[in-house]
C-alpha cells in the first residue's frame, strides 16, 4: 500500500459519514450490494493501483510513447496495469448483470477509480475514455453494436476514444468540418482529420472504438448539423470477429508536457491508406438519428467532464499527501524567536506558513473529492431513485454543478500540486520527487473536456437561467438546507455562507436584468470561480457538520480545514461579486492592439 496516494480514511468519511452510501443498498438497483462488497471494492482498488499503476507512473512519464512510422511503442507495464485493472471488473463496474456487470453504485465506483488516478492518471486515460464510451454506446447503440464493441471494452479486449477536436476547429465544435457520406442501411464512410484524440493509437487491446463527430451529406451548418459514429480501427463481422484494417491512420503523436504515457493523436480518416470492402473511407455505423451526434455525445463528456475533475482532484490530493509527508520529516530552520543556532531545527511542517500551504492544498484536495463523490451520488439518484421528484431534481443539480465539478478541481488541485513543489522547496523542482510531475500532469485538466473559459459560459449562460432559473432555485435550496441544520457553534460559518450565496443569486439577477448576453457573459470566469467557492463553502459546513462531536485528529483536521476555507477562501468572492456586479466591459471592448 501507498499511504500518499489517497486519504483510506478520508474516502471512508465522504462516502459513509457524509453522503450515507449504505442507503443506496435500499434501491432495488443495488440490493446485492452493502458496506461489505463497496469496501472490498475499495480495498481492492487501493492494491491494484498500489501494485500495478503507481510503480510505473515515472517511468512512463520518462519514456512516453514513440511512433516509428508503423506502430507506436508503449512500455510494457502499461498494458500489464491494464490487464490488471480489467480483473478487477470494474470497466464494468456500473453497467447492468446482462451484460456482465456488477451494477456498483457510480459513487462507488467514481471512488474506486480515483485510486487509480490518484496513482498514474495517464495509465488511467485509456479505460476511463473507454468506460464513458461505452455507456454512450450501452445508452443510444443498437443491440448490435452494443454486442460488437461495447461488450468486448467492458471484458478488456477493445478499447475506446472520443473524436470531437480538429485542428481548425478547437473547442469550436460548430466548426467541424469531416464528412459522412450513405453508404448502405445505417453505414457510412468517413472522410477528416481529428486532432488531440487521447488513446487514438496503440497496440494495447486487440481493437480501438473510435466515437466521431462528423457531417452528412447535405447537414445544416452548425452543431445541429453533426451526426455520431461508431468508426473501429478493425471492423468487426457479424459473428463478433476482427476483419480488416479500417481507414484510420496514425498521422503523428503530440508530445504534452503531461499526461506523456497516454497517446494523445492526430488520426486521418478516410485517406485511402486502408481500402476496407475496396471502397474509399473508413468504414462507420451510425449511433441513433442523424443530427444528433452532439446530444450524444454530450452522454460521454459530460462523463468525462467528472472524470477529469476527480482526476485532477486525486492529483491533488496525492500531491498533498507527499508534501505532508515531506513537511513531517524535512528538518529546516527553527521557530520564530528561537535565536541559538546551536538548537536542533525543527520539521518545516512546524513553521506556519509551510502550514499554510499545506492546509490550502487540504481544502482544495479534500474538498474537490467531497465535490465530485457528491456528484457520483447525484448521477446515482438521478437514474435509479424511486421517486420521481428526486430523480427529476438530482438530476437538475448534477446539469448545474458539473461545470463546477470539472473546473474547481481543476483550477484549484493544480495550486494544490503548485504548493507541492513550494513546500519540497528547490528539491521540488528537480525529478527527484514526485511532485514535479503532478503539477505537469494536472496542468491539461483546466483545459481538458472544455476550458475553464467554456465553462464559465456554461453555468452562466445556461445552467444557472434555464427554466426561469430553476437550477439556481434549487441549489439555493440544497445549501440553505445545510445552513438550517449547522448547529449554534457553527452558526458564524453558516450565516457567511448564507451571505454569500444571497450575493451569488443578487449578481446572477444582475447580470441578466436586460437579457443581453454579451454584457452577462463578460466575466463569466469571474462568475464560474466565485460560485464554486460559495460551492465548496457548502461543502466544507456540510463536511463539519457530519463530523459534529466526533473526536480525534481526524476530525480535528477536518474543523481545522473548514475554518482555514471560510477565514482566507470564501472572502475572496466579495472582490469578485464586486466586479461583477460592475457589469465592466473592459475586456469586450478592448482593441486587441493594446495587447
Amino acid at each position: 500500500m501507498s499511504p500518499t496516494l489517497l486519504s483510506r480514511q478520508d474516502i471512508q468519511f465522504l462516502l459513509y459519514e457524509w453522503l450515507n452510501i449504505e442507503e443506496l443498498s435500499k434501491n432495488p438497483r443495488f440490493t446485492a450490494h452493502s458496506r461489505e462488497t463497496f469496501d472490498a471494492a475499495l480495498e481492492l482498488s487501493e492494491t491494484v493501483a498500489a501494485r500495478e499503476f503507481r510503480p510505473h507512473n515515472r517511468k512512463s512519464d520518462l519514456n512516453e510513447p514513440h511512433f516509428d512510422g508503423r506502430t507506436v511503442h508503449i512500455i510494457p507495464e502499461v498494458a500489464q496495469a491494464l490487464t490488471a485493472f480489467a480483473e478487477t471488473g470494474l470497466l464494468a463496474g456500473t453497467m447492468d448483470e446482462d451484460l456482465g456487470g456488477i451494477q456498483l453504485p457510480h459513487v462507488v465506483h467514481r471512488a474506486c477509480f480515483a485510486w487509480f488516478q490518484a496513482a498514474n492518471i495517464a495509465t488511467c486515460g485509456y479505460p476511463m475514455l473507454t468506460m464513458a464510451n461505452a455507456n454512450l454506446l450501452r445508452a443510444y447503440g443498437t443491440d448490435e453494436q452494443i454486442r460488437n464493441f461495447v461488450t468486448p471494452m467492458l471484458e478488456g479486449r477493445f478499447f475506446g476514444t472520443m473524436c470531437l477536436s480538429e485542428a481548425q476547429a478547437g473547442s469550436s465544435l460548430s466548426d467541424l468540418i469531416t464528412r459522412a457520406v450513405p453508404d448502405g442501411p445505417g453505414r457510412y464512410r468517413i472522410f477528416g482529420r481529428k486532432m488531440w484524440i487521447s488513446g487514438g493509437e496503440h497496440e494495447l487491446s486487440e481493437n480501438i472504438v473510435h466515437l466521431v463527430l462528423a457531417r452528412t451529406q447535405g447537414a445544416r451548418a452548425g452543431v445541429k448539423g453533426l451526426s455520431l459514429f461508431v468508426v473501429p480501427k478493425y471492423l468487426v463481422t457479424e459473428d463478433g470477429a476482427l476483419g480488416e484494417r479500417n481507414d484510420v491512420t496514425l498521422a503523428g503523436l503530440n508530445h504534452k508536457m503531461g499526461y506523456r504515457g497516454t497517446t494523445n493523436t492526430l488520426l486521418n480518416f478516410g485517406e485511402s491508406v486502408f481500402s476496407p470492402d475496396g471502397g474509399p473511407g473508413a468504414i462507420g455505423h451510425l449511433v441513433g438519428e442523424e443530427n444528433r451526434g452532439l446530444d450524444y455525445m454530450f452522454h460521454m463528456m459530460n462523463e468525462a467532464r467528472i472524470g477529469v475533475g476527480a482526476g485532477a482532484a486525486a492529483l491533488g490530493y496525492t500531491g498533498y499527501l507527499e508534501a505532508l509527508e515531506y513537511a513531517r520529516t524535512r528538518p529546516q530552520g527553527r521557530p520564530t524567536g528561537r535565536k541559538d543556532p546551536t538548537s536542533p531545527q525543527v520539521p518545516i511542517v512546524e513553521h506556519p506558513d509551510v502550514r499554510r500551504m499545506l492546509l490550502a492544498s487540504k481544502v482544495y484536495a479534500e474538498g474537490s473529492m467531497a465535490l465530485v463523490l457528491y456528484a457520483a451520488k447525484l448521477l446515482d439518484e438521478s437514474t435509479t431513485a424511486e421517486d420521481g421528484v428526486i430523480r427529476a431534481d438530482a438530476a437538475r443539480l448534477l446539469d448545474v454543478l458539473t461545470p463546477i465539478v470539472k473546473s474547481w478541481p481543476s483550477q484549484w488541485c493544480l495550486v494544490a500540486n503548485d504548493l507541492a513543489i513550494q513546500i519540497h522547496g528547490g528539491a521540488g523542482y528537480t525529478r527527484d520527487h514526485n511532485v514535479e510531475q503532478f503539477y505537469r500532469d494536472n496542468r491539461l485538466n483546466p483545459i481538458h473536456e472544455g476550458t475553464h473559459g467554456i465553462h464559465g459560459l456554461d453555468l452562466l449562460g445556461r445552467k444557472m437561467v434555464i427554466d426561469g432559473g430553476a437550477g439556481l432555485g434549487l441549489l439555493t435550496r440544497t445549501i440553505r438546507d445545510t445552513v438550517h441544520r449547522a448547529p449554534d457553534e457553527l452558526a458564524p460559518w453558516a450565516q457567511q455562507l448564507s451571505d454569500r450565496l444571497d450575493r451569488l443569486i443578487e449578481v446572477t439577477a444582475l447580470l441578466w436584468w436586460d437579457n443581453h448576453p454579451e454584457t452577462a457573459l463578460a466575466n463569466a470566469t469571474v462568475y464560474l470561480e466565485a460560485a464554486g467557492h460559495v460551492v465548496l463553502a457548502w461543502i466544507w459546513l456540510d463536511h463539519v457538520i457530519a463530523a459534529h462531536g466526533r473526536e480525534g485528529a481526524f476530525y480535528d483536521g477536518k474543523r481545522a480545514a473548514a475554518r482555514f476555507f471560510f477565514t482566507y477562501e470564501l472572502p475572496k468572492v466579495d472582490a469578485q461579486f464586486d466586479l461583477l456586479s460592475t457589469r465592466d466591459m473592459q475586456l469586450v471592448e478592448l482593441n486587441p492592439a493594446c495587447l
